[in-house]
């Protein structure tokens, strides 16, 4: 399993979300926080069952969210680009690589 390690803008992009869904409703951004957990584990475990979508960045979609976790692989460490809603512009993420 390896070490996950936020991007500042990935943490950002995630406490901006979870805020947002729990303004929604009481206790949909602690679901959405859980279901980024879930991805983030999954990813640190088996980081090879994620998509390539440029070069050496993976991308792994969330379950239940709109939301993709862009991440590589470095040694022991999963580095998280961004935690991005689907129908965001792509180059927003890409300009951080």
């Amino acid at each position: 399993m390896l070490s996950v390690l936020l991007g500042r803008a990935a943490r950002a992009e995630y406490l901006a979300a979870a805020l947002r869904y729990e303004q929604l409703r009481t206790g949909l951004g602690a679901q959405f926080a859980a279901e980024i957990r879930q991805a983030l584990e999954l990813a640190s475990e088996f980081p090879e069952r994620a998509r390539i979508v440029e070069a050496d960045i993976r991308r792994l979609k969330v379950h239940r969210f709109p939301y993709h976790v862009y991440f590589r692989k470095r040694r022991n460490w999963l580095v998280v680009i961004a935690i991005f809603h689907s129908r965001r512009n792509p180059r927003v993420w890409r300009r951080r690589t």
